[in-house]
């Protein structure tokens, strides 16, 4: 009778447990769903719609060279990286002939976040960031006239124009079209032969009061780095801009004359990443790179009334110039390139972007730009 008894407890102990353990396992599971639920739906929320972005590449893309790639830097990570290739044949003979010019095999595959290709003045500001590490340290003043470290600048009568107005292209020097830039630059054999050229061109007004966007002003601020340096301009880069942002396959070309105003080769990964850098008022991993009044000073209008413009890119027209790098309005800076490229901070809406192409013919460009922008403005911002 006892055995009964206790066999009976113990069966009844066990279905105790079993039930117990039944109920409890469902529990967690409850919660484990319901967990899962709300993230999903957060996630939802959170989600970005790309498909206008995504139509507009589409439509465009055989207007900008019949290549292009989109990455998206924003909240820690690359949100988006999109790639379109539509290249016709006239465009794929275009891209075997100059491959063939340079000795090189045509590449007629997608653009990815690796490739790499000239950015042109997508250079500038990569080079006026590359100067205000100087300006940083107290081993250069924004307000330094050139002629202290290159005489020969003022032997011709432009010794008085600042580190600043180089920055901004408000030398006063007449520069040359750029076809004509890029011919002398060729026939340079030393930083020192470059300021030769530039020393005997003309003057069209007083610095500080006339705006030329051209190659000139990055030129002298480049080889007064090397001067105060006693290193070259490829390898301050290296040392400071590149290896730190982790712009591994970012570079001026590594000719016998840097172009600090257009020679860069960069990729769309290797940009973003200094892109991430500026969005971040100079920091990028934790370390600083330039501080944080040095970006601020870089993102200043100097295109003030009084200035005049005497020349500016059309796909440029309307808009203000800061040290490097284009001011757009909506809190936006931007560096385009001949070449189609064009990479901006969002500093409102705290993203960076970086759209890779390759093509010369301008027309529509700027329009084009302000699309693409307003685009991704409405795709990060989450309702």
């Amino acid at each position: 009778m006892q055995f009964n008894l206790n066999f009976s407890l113990i069966k009844t102990y066990f279905t105790y447990v079993y039930l117990k353990l039944v109920l409890s396992t469902m529990t967690l599971r409850k919660i484990f769903l319901a967990a899962t639920l709300l993230f999903y739906c957060s996630i939802v929320k959170a989600q970005y719609d790309f498909k206008k972005t995504d139509a507009w590449l589409a439509e465009n893309t055989s207007e900008m060279g019949g290549r292009a790639i989109l990455v998206i830097y924003k909240d820690g990570k690359m949100i988006y990286s999109h790639a379109v290739n539509d290249m016709n044949l006239r465009q794929k003979m275009a891209n075997k002939y100059f491959a063939r010019k340079q000795g090189k095999t045509a590449d007629l595959d997608d653009y990815t976040p690796s490739t790499r290709q000239p950015v042109a003045s997508c250079s500038k500001w990569l080079s006026a960031a590359l100067i205000m590490t100087f300006v940083d340290e107290g081993k250069l003043k924004l307000t330094d006239t050139v002629g202290k470290y290159l005489p020969v600048l003022t032997a011709h009568g432009k010794g008085k124009v600042t580190i600043g107005q180089c920055l901004s292209h408000l030398t006063g020097i007449e520069a040359p079209k750029l076809k004509e830039s890029l011919a002398e630059m060729k026939t340079a054999n030393s930083m020192d032969d470059a300021i030769d050229d530039i020393a005997k061109m003309p003057v069209e007004g007083e610095p500080g009061k006339v705006f030329h966007y051209s190659n000139v002003g990055l030129q002298i601020a480049g080889a007064v780095l090397e001067k105060i340096s006693g290193k070259s301009f490829e390898t301050l880069f290296s040392e400071r801009i590149a290896r730190p942002l982790n712009m591994k396959n970012t570079d001026f070309g590594k000719g016998k004359v840097a172009l600090p105003a257009g020679g860069a080769i960069s990729t769309p990964e290797d940009y973003l990443n200094f892109l991430v850098m500026i969005k971040s008022k100079g920091v990028f991993n934790d370390k600083r790179i330039l501080s944080e009044n040095s970006i601020t000073q870089m993102q200043v209008n100097r295109l003030t009334p009084d200035i005049k413009i005497a020349y500016t890119p059309a796909e440029a027209k309307g808009l203000g110039y800061g040290y490097g790098e284009w001011i757009m309005g909506d809190n936006t800076v931007s560096s385009p390139g001949l070449f189609g490229s064009f990479p901006w901070v969002n500093n409102n809406r705290k993203y960076t972007a970086f759209l890779m192409t390759f093509y010369i013919k301008n027309t529509g460009r700027n329009e084009r730009y302000f699309e693409l922008k307003k685009l991704v403005n409405d795709a990060v911002t989450v309702q």
